[in-house]
């Protein structure tokens, strides 16, 4: 298990060096830093003026060296103001390096938001802990109904109650954030007043089951529809093999052998998927967030996005590949301990 976890981390080590890369590259292609550059000088600057903005702000420096700076492996060269001798302040907000120092990811040093005028890392924080609230109670949604909806549907397959919760999960799996959203809104807001149609209130102090239960409604509905099929489907197969026969034969009965023999192993599946969840619900957040107005971290990554706000846009992607990375880490090594047959290869 160890050396699996080790060749593993390697893996994740160059995935996410080669990922941070390519988004990097793409970030600052050069429609993207004239667009920033417009951004930061009200948009009034000549192509002169753009260019010079760039220089002063180190994007004309060669690519490597800028990504090197950004992971923190290359020390990053003092800025100083060329009359004073003393430190700039980076686009206004930032202090640069006062000597030739290493001050990049690798450090904590995640740069600078222009859109937001602060350290990047003082915006992702704050906004990861709001989402992980809304991830949390969304994953406390989707984990026991879909798993109860599959289990049910597929002890009792070709039955009306499997007919109608694979119906069920169908309608709900293919029905988008943005369209459940409204929907949502439109019953439980509009019509029958009974839940707030913006989260914006519950990303402070304000986090109630009134303003936060249709965003994770939103989020939910799609992923119980998707996680009950694959759990039914796991269930069906796992019902029809041998042992199942001989333990109902040897007269256990159906509560027992479902739950002694079936379910654990009907949960290997479920379990791999509901991981790999997490990188959807991610995707998921940037929908959700800007629709309901809740500041987390899909909602600053839209606004990142929309400004060209490049440095946040490289520490929003940076933290989507650890998660993605980790999630799929965790549900290889938690695949292995349910599935005797893997340990013992």
């Amino acid at each position: 298990m160890h050396s699996f976890i080790f060749r593993r981390l390697g893996v994740m080590a160059l995935t996410m060096f080669s990922l941070t890369l390519i988004v990097f590259y793409m970030v600052n292609l050069e429609p993207n830093l004239k667009k920033l550059a417009l951004n930061q000088t009200n948009n009034r600057a000549s192509a002169v003026d753009i260019e010079n903005w760039l220089k002063a702000n180190g994007y004309r420096e060669p690519f490597f060296k800028r990504y090197a700076e950004w992971v923190g492996v290359w020390p990053k060269d003092p800025s100083l103001d060329s009359n004073t001798g003393k430190p700039m302040l980076k686009f206004g907000f930032c202090s640069g390096p006062e000597t030739r120092q290493f001050s990049g990811v690798l450090q904590g040093d995640f740069g600078c938001s222009t859109e937001f005028r602060t350290a990047v890392s003082a915006k992702i924080v704050p906004a990861l802990a709001a989402t992980s609230k809304l991830m949390f109670w969304a994953l406390a949604t989707i984990v026991p109904v879909s798993l109860l909806m599959g289990i049910l549907a597929g002890m009792r397959e070709g039955t009306p109650t499997d007919r109608t919760l694979s119906v069920l999960s169908i309608v709900t799996t293919a029905t988008p954030e943005y369209v459940s959203g409204v929907i949502f809104t439109v019953i439980f807001a509009s019509w029958l007043g009974l839940l707030n149609g913006s989260a914006a209130s519950a990303t402070g102090q304000g986090l109630t089951f009134y303003n936060f239960a249709l965003p994770v409604m939103t989020m939910a509905i799609a992923d119980i529809g998707y996680i009950a099929r694959m759990t039914r489907a796991s269930m069906v197969e796992v019902m029809t093999q041998q042992y199942i026969r001989t333990a109902r034969l040897k007269g256990l009965s159906f509560p027992r052998v479902v739950i002694k023999h079936a379910l654990r192993n009907a949960l290997i599946t479920p379990f791999t998927i509901i991981m790999l969840q997490f990188p959807w619900l991610l995707t998921g957040v940037v929908v959700v967030e800007t629709m309901f107005r809740y500041q987390g971290f899909g909602f600053i990554l839209n606004d990142a996005a929309a400004n060209n706000d490049i440095d946040l846009l490289l520490g929003c992607s940076l933290v989507s590949v650890v998660v993605v990375l980790l999630t799929q880490l965790i549900s290889d090594i938690g695949y292995v301990y349910l599935n005797p047959r893997i340990r013992v290869q």
